[in-house]
């Protein structure tokens, strides 16, 4: 799923403490000959809150068991993001489809300043302080994937000066 991307550290979900986040749920119409069949699909945000976190869909008659489908889902895609403290590394940008997403770290005491599901995504990976702005197509499938799309890209301190070959020291002092 997350092939293009490098570095991407996917995670078991056994012995992690994870929160589920409900992002939305459609209702869906199916004609046929003998009517209309209704059906309902769920888009759901796990994570534990400390950089770990996986969205998944889930579709069925009931909107109990599409939700319950879609938490196994995103059980089955997590991955680990790099944080600082409780706020991002750098500004990234992210998109998907028509969607795009843009986030950028921001002091303490700032609090997430997104909407819809870019905030589902941003807390349940545990960033406390953050900027965002969703612009172009606000379907929650699209944005969602946008998020996860700009916090894949998201490096770490550590990750630059292996990718780059230096010390730690000479990533933040030049």
């Amino acid at each position: 799923m997350y092939q293009k991307y490098k570095n991407v550290e996917t995670v078991k979900p056994g012995g992690l403490e994870l929160k589920d986040r409900l992002v939305g749920v459609q209702r869906v119409t199916k004609v046929t000959k003998g009517g209309r069949a209704f059906g309902f699909s769920a888009i759901v945000v796990v994570g534990d809150e400390a950089g770990v976190v996986g969205h998944g869909l889930g579709k069925s008659k009931e909107v109990a068991t599409a939700i319950a489908k879609a938490i196994e889902d995103a059980k089955k895609n997590l991955i680990r993001i790099p944080l600082d403290k409780h706020t991002l590394p750098h500004e990234q940008k992210g998109k998907f489809g028509g969607a795009r997403v843009y986030i950028q770290p921001a002091s303490h005491g700032t609090g997430v300043i997104a909407g819809g599901a870019v905030r589902a995504v941003l807390e349940a990976v545990g960033v406390h302080d953050v900027l965002s702005k969703s612009q172009g197509s606000s379907n929650p499938h699209n944005v969602v994937k946008a998020t996860f799309d700009a916090l894949l890209q998201l490096r770490g301190a550590s990750t630059v000066a292996k990718q780059r070959g230096v010390s730690l020291d000479k990533v933040f002092k030049g």
